[in-house]
């Protein structure tokens, strides 16, 4: 009788700890379970949120992806207003143009001239020694392309303009940006190719 009451408490013992191993295995399976899903969603949720600027289009279907690279062109100028800093580059085509003289020479800018405004809003220095305006936060990307068979009402010239949202570090293309929109404005430098900013020799 002794014999078989050890050996229920025995069973007994052995059947706990089997049920505890058990619960341990589940309880460790679940966590590591969970910890892949909480990292499989943070690695969704990056990839969601990584944008590709150079997917966007503007509303007349102008591709930002047209600049791409256009963050190691050559600076053309700068310019100030009271609202932007502007600094303005170029791609090599339209950069090979001026060193030729154009379009101080009477000729025009060569088909595949592009031109980017890069523009900030400005603050004062808290650094420098002296008043300076230096860039705050960038606002946007305006866009030039010479193609004459796209745009053939606006000199040959198209535009556009990309907007950029810090907060969510986006771009967008501006809903209101039309291929020839910038025409309006850059008429008044028609005889020289439609280009307000000459090319900044160093």
């Amino acid at each position: 009788m002794c014999q078989l009451v050890s050996k229920s408490v025995a069973q007994e013992q052995q059947e706990q700890k089997t049920e505890t191993r058990t619960a341990v295995e589940h309880i460790t399976g679940f966590t590591i379970v969970a910890t892949a899903v909480a990292v499989l969603v943070v690695l969704v949720t990056a990839a969601v949120y990584a944008q590709d600027k150079y997917s966007l289009k503007s509303p007349s279907g102008i591709a930002f992806s047209d600049f791409k690279g256009y963050e190691d062109w050559s600076v053309v100028s700068s310019a100030r207003t009271d609202e932007v800093l502007k600094v303005i580059v170029g791609n090599p085509t339209i950069i090979n143009a001026y060193k030729a003289g154009i379009p101080g020479n009477g000729q025009p800018f060569p088909e595949g001239s592009m031109l980017v405004k890069l523009q900030w809003k400005p603050k004062k220095s808290a650094e420098a020694p002296f008043v300076v305006d230096v860039p705050d936060v960038f606002k946007q990307a305006f866009v030039m392309e010479k193609d004459s068979k796209r745009f053939p009402k606006s000199g040959g010239w198209g535009y556009a303009v990309f907007n950029y949202e810090a907060a969510s570090d986006q771009f967008t293309a501006d809903s209101k940006s039309l291929s020839d929109c910038g025409n309006a404005c850059h008429t008044v430098v028609k005889a020289k190719d439609y280009i307000f900013h000459p090319y900044q020799k160093r």
